[in-house]
């Protein structure tokens, strides 16, 4: 029975399964904790993964392997392989005003037209460019330009600093995937964009080779074959073998609303990232920063496990009584309000009870994501269907709410580390040159139970929010 392994290198944890090739089977899995925080030593990351493989006992049998990881976070290296600073993650907005800069420089219209998106702080190019007016001497230093999974992927070939790593600091063997490429903002259908690199950086540098879907990046130093790695959603998408009229809803530390289309998308207005897929197509994407931690962070307010929050949420009626929260607990990126704190309106003495709050925070973390598929729409998607995945869609009252808040039917498979398995798939295509075709188990479908006043006072009360930021 041949092996392939699977990676998911998240913003709060390395997560690896190991699955039967041609079945796609669990055998084995492992975690590992990644350490908190928007900007991390990607030392941390090798740890996990090698601490994450061990727990889930080792390669042996596995005969090939691919990473998936958070999109956008900028690894830099200097012309000895070492990384040069702590890597900013996808989470980490202190680049908000470099964002800002490179529009104007640019334009809006000619980004989403050069690279499919319209810079914001998550994106690659505008850390690179907040590196370049902040830390100028490091900016000078870097010699190449990676994203986590790429580094994982160099790091698992062998390569890495000298005297840590087999095969020494070649950079030119970096590789990516058109995925991960695309979260950049200077990658379009046509390649890199240079001209876009050296106006964040400051300089050119040695950027990953794109690996086509199914394309191997090399070996291993014991011989597994590495497949070429993807982007955390595209790598979901994968995983859930997402296919046209799908759009999946994942709710984890971030939120994402995201679809397999066969045309590229670019929406000058920057709100949908005309991502690429990891099967060739093109992956339609709106990403919220609050999302599952608006649900602890109200969980912890009411003294409750997210279980009784659950239920608290659903003794109250929906809308919560008038109870409305825009949980802009950590800024947001879509709506790009970088600076925004949340906001709890509508409060009365006869509404403000446990349960209303508790029911405002999944209806307000729904909301988001509802107006994310709302712009996903915009740009000519089709939603004939909703799937909704991530830690907090295990609760049943999310899921309940969810089919109350979409205008689309809600499908939740059943729980699994859906990154991880799409990574696993590629592993399996890598190896023998077939996309494979596992199954996906589904957990509960919910008929569309759509109630407008959700959507209606999360509106108003979000409109207030924008209004008192101008």
């Amino acid at each position: 029975m041949a092996l392939v392994a699977g990676v998911d290198s998240s913003t709060q944890s390395c997560k690896v399964v190991i699955r039967d090739a041609a079945t796609g089977a669990l055998v084995r899995s492992g975690r590992a904790p990644h350490p908190d925080g928007t900007e991390v030593d990607p030392a941390a990351w090798w740890g996990a993964l090698l601490t994450a493989v061990a727990d889930a006992g080792g390669f042996d049998g596995v005969e090939a392997i691919s990473v998936g990881g958070q999109q956008h976070g900028m690894v830099v290296l200097d012309d000895e392989g070492r990384v040069i600073r702590d890597a900013l993650l996808w989470n980490d907005t202190r680049s908000a005003q470099a964002a800002r800069d490179l529009i104007d420089e640019v334009g809006a219209a000619a980004y989403a037209e050069r690279t499919g998106v319209v810079p914001v702080a998550s994106f690659t190019a505008t850390k690179l460019r907040w590196l370049r007016d902040a830390e100028p001497d490091a900016a000078a230093r870097v010699a190449a330009v990676a994203l986590p999974h790429d580094w994982l992927t160099w790091r698992l070939r062998g390569y890495g600093p000298a005297g840590e790593s087999p095969l020494g600091p070649v950079l030119d063997e970096l590789t990516t995937d058109r995925s991960d490429a695309s979260g950049t903002a200077y990658w379009g259908a046509d390649g890199y964009d240079r001209e876009l690199l050296v106006r964040a950086l400051g300089h050119d540098a040695i950027l990953p080779r794109v690996l086509g879907p199914g394309e191997a990046a090399g070996r291993t130093p014991d011989g597994i074959l590495v497949g070429p790695g993807a982007g955390d959603n595209a790598a979901a998408a994968l995983g859930l073998d997402a296919a046209p009229g799908d759009v999946v809803v994942s709710i984890g530390t971030s939120g994402t609303v995201f679809a397999v289309t066969d045309a590229a998308v670019a929406d000058a207005s920057g709100t949908v990232a005309g991502f690429a897929d990891a099967s060739g197509s093109w992956l339609p994407l709106i990403a919220t920063l609050n999302a599952a931690q608006v649900l602890d962070a109200v969980a912890r307010t009411l003294d409750v496990d997210h279980e009784e929050l659950g239920r608290l949420a659903l003794d109250a009626s929906p809308g919560a009584g008038g109870a409305v929260l825009v949980p802009y607990f950590a800024g947001e990126r879509t709506p790009n309000l970088p600076d925004a704190t949340a906001s709890l309106t509508g409060l009365t003495l006869a509404n403000t009870t446990r349960a209303n709050l508790a029911r405002a925070a999944v209806e307000g973390m729904l909301c988001g994501l509802a107006d994310g598929l709302d712009a996903v729409r915009g740009q000519g998607v089709t939603a004939a269907r909703v799937l909704l995945i991530g830690g907090a869609a295990q609760n049943p009252a999310v899921r309940a709410i969810a089919a109350q808040v979409f205008d689309a039917p809600v499908v939740a498979p059943e729980p699994g580390e859906y990154v991880a398995d799409g990574a696993a798939r590629q592993a399996a295509w890598a190896l023998t040159g077939e996309r494979p075709a596992w199954p996906v188990a589904v957990a509960a479908e919910l008929a569309t139970d759509t109630r407008p006043l959700i959507r209606e006072q999360y509106a108003a009360a979000a409109a207030g929010v924008r209004a008192n930021l101008r």
